[in-house]
């Protein structure tokens, strides 16, 4: 709480769409639309999630989801009231990157509309529905005040200037407005950010004197920049920035962690809880992404969001020295970026049969950002993923022979830092298919026309090293345990024949992800 006054969640529903199964209130896994508002009552409702990550960057969004919300379920919200019980929190495009630099204002704009419906339902007394909003690739102190303040001169002071001759200013005309200042949540990316949060966080304090913070730390894009343990080390160095820095101001600094299902995007499943929670000690919310919600049947997934509820933030978090992480990093980074770029083609050719699970605008013409690893140019993390598990080669493990070549203090430091990563890789380990893998090397000729040279003769033989790092070093085997995992990698190997066959693999890619419970 910030000193009783508001609520922080501990749960956060995203529109993430690594689902491979559809929703429960739908034949179709496809989301759009209407689906997008039913799916927000379903999540509060259904499911427990304690707030709505509802995206308006890189994807069209309805404009009148709290109006929709209300009315559709008038009951629920009665009882559970928006904006103190349960939110709904935007994540706003950055104008920065963002090709469409107009929604921004544009998502701004619709928040006082937003308020008035809820005032209009809840009654002039209730506090504002939508306060907050998030950021995404925030790199400075700065980008978070010109949001404040594109709010506050763009939206709020307009309506106190003159729009007659006899003074009438427009909030005369049309009423008060709500929120008169947002609360702005950046969403840290990429490792230099994470490097310089401390800085980013005490100059934002000293220029704006919040009385509270929310942090959001990025996991997943981490992963596909960096790979899986170097991202995991940034992810508790900024907990560890996080307590630091609220302890050295006396402001409340309340972490958010952005995780998905499969361990190279945060392991986060309904059936681990009790070791994710003891994994990010520190983090107050987490989101739980559509994998987590509809791969799972209802009964268990609330259970998973109740028990992530209960259990945050779940401890101190773990100190990090910011020199020992930049040290294996530039060990570990070099070699994961070096592959990726070698498997690019491969990645992007097999992230072309993945389904979408959500109308986005990404990669459409000039609508969208995209990701790129060491300067070629992929999909986003989702589908980055789920081609390379379709392949048969998890990407947890990619460039892991670099840890061969740590000290003797480094690896001590990454051992008692990462606390469940012999798990993280043993789960991803049962989905590698050495099968495909000697399919692919011995048809080579065949797969260098679709999957290309360098992933074929690269990459392949590179992490069939890296495979061999993680039995030598920490022990951990490949390949599958029992009979789920066997039939699971008979659909990863028609998969990869489909490709040599120029078929589609796309039946056979979509059972394999149903059985991981994840898309990507």
């Amino acid at each position: 709480m910030v000193e009783g006054e508001r609520r922080i969640p501990r749960t956060m529903a995203s529109q993430h769409p690594d689902h491979a199964a559809a929703p429960p209130w739908t034949d179709d896994p496809m989301i759009s639309g209407e689906d997008e508002v039913t799916e927000v009552y379903w999540a509060y409702a259904e499911y427990g999630a304690e707030e709505i990550m509802w995206d308006a960057e890189g994807k069209d969004i309805d404009p009148y989801v709290v109006r929709k919300l209300l009315t559709n379920y008038p009951d629920f919200f009665r009882e559970k009231v928006l904006g103190r019980d349960v939110f709904l929190t935007f994540r706003l495009p950055n104008p920065s990157i963002e090709p469409e630099r107009k929604l921004f204002l544009e998502t701004l704009q619709s928040i006082p509309r937003h308020n008035d419906v809820a005032r209009a339902f809840y009654g002039p007394s209730a506090g504002p529905a939508v306060f907050e909003v998030i950021l995404p690739f925030t790199t400075s102190h700065l980008e978070l005040v010109r949001v404040r303040e594109s709010y506050r001169k763009g939206v709020v002071e307009p309506l106190r200037s003159p729009i007659d001759y006899r003074g009438t200013r427009l909030i005369d005309w049309i009423g008060e407005l709500e929120p008169e200042e947002i609360e702005v949540i950046p969403l840290v990316e990429d490792i230099d950010s994470f490097l310089g949060l401390e800085e980013l966080l005490l100059k934002y304090i000293e220029v704006t004197g919040p009385r509270y913070m929310r942090v959001f730390l990025a996991r997943s894009d981490p992963a596909m920049n960096y790979g899986l343990i170097t991202s995991v080390l940034m992810a508790k160095l900024g907990l560890h920035v996080c307590r630091s820095v609220s302890e050295e101001t006396g402001i409340p600094i309340y972490p958010i962690i952005g995780t998905g299902s499969l361990p190279f995007r945060g392991h986060n499943t309904p059936e681990r809880v009790e070791r994710f929670v003891e994994e990010y000690r520190g983090v107050y919310t987490v989101t739980v992404q559509s994998a987590f919600r509809y791969d799972w049947d209802v009964q268990r997934a609330r259970a998973g969001v109740e028990e992530l509820n209960s259990r945050l933030p779940g401890g101190e978090p773990v100190h990090v020295d910011r020199e020992t992480l930049t040290r294996i990093a530039s060990k570990l980074v070099p070699k994961y970026q070096a592959m990726v770029e070698m498997a690019a083609d491969a990645i992007n050719f097999v992230a072309a049969f993945v389904p979408p699970r959500r109308t986005r605008r990404q990669h459409v013409g000039l609508f969208g950002y995209s990701r790129r690893v060491a300067g070629k140019r992929l999909p986003r993390a989702i589908p980055f993923t789920a081609a390379l598990y379709s392949l048969g080669t998890p990407p947890e493990f990619i460039g892991l022979r670099a840890i061969r070549e740590l000290t003797e203090e480094e690896y001590s430091f990454l051992r008692s830092t990462y606390v469940h990563l012999d798990e993280d890789l043993g789960s991803a380990g049962r989905r590698v298919s050495l099968e495909a893998i000697n399919v692919l090397l011995d048809n080579s000729e065949e797969a260098v026309k679709t999957l290309g040279r360098e992933f074929v003769h690269g990459f392949i033989p590179a992490y069939l090293e890296d495979l061999a790092a993680a039995e030598e070093v920490l022990g951990i085997k490949v390949g599958p345990r029992n009979l789920s995992d066997r039939r699971y990698l008979n659909f990863v190997e028609n998969v990869v024949f489909s490709i040599l066959s120029n078929d589609d693999p796309r039946e056979d890619l979509v059972k394999a992800a149903l059985l991981r419970r994840s898309l990507g």
